[in-house]
């Protein structure tokens, strides 16, 4: 793993690919900078851990409404939304994605998409990502 793109270019996403050989990129914002990158990271289904409200307040971002996540899960990336050093920064997990889906427009597909995407990008074994990807559609597709 490696931190690339988020204040950097998409070029920093390429090296941490080539040069790393990372498995997840750590925010990765940038990447939709470059088609031929997000190709890449949709074909290799390298996971990007976005942090919205770190990336609110470090400038990398104007507002919380200019924030690429729908843009990404439109593309087909593998867009989770995270938290990074939340006491720091003014956000835990559940005020990120609140905060978030509200900004950007996330529909309730959405939603349920970035909660399979962060078990798909887990360091869980495959039977456990099945597991609770499975409990996740499951609620998904039965909650109100």
């Amino acid at each position: 793993m490696a931190h690339a793109g988020e204040e950097g270019p998409a070029e920093y996403i390429h090296e941490a690919l080539d040069l790393l050989n990372v498995i997840r990129v750590d925010h990765g914002n940038r990447c939709l900078d470059n088609d031929s990158l997000v190709q890449e990271l949709v074909d290799r289904q390298i996971p990007l851990t976005l942090c919205p409200l770190s990336n609110l307040e470090l400038k990398v971002i104007r507002t919380l409404e200019d924030h690429p996540v729908k843009a990404m899960l439109e593309r087909g990336l593998l867009a989770t939304i995270h938290s990074d050093d939340p006491a720091y920064f003014g956000g835990y997990i559940v005020e990120n994605y609140l905060r978030t889906a509200e900004a950007v427009g996330l529909s309730r597909q959405d939603i349920c998409q970035l909660a399979v995407n962060s078990f798909q990008a887990s360091f869980l074994e495959q039977a456990d990502k099945e597991l609770w990807i499975d409990r996740v559609r499951t609620y998904c597709s039965t909650a109100g």
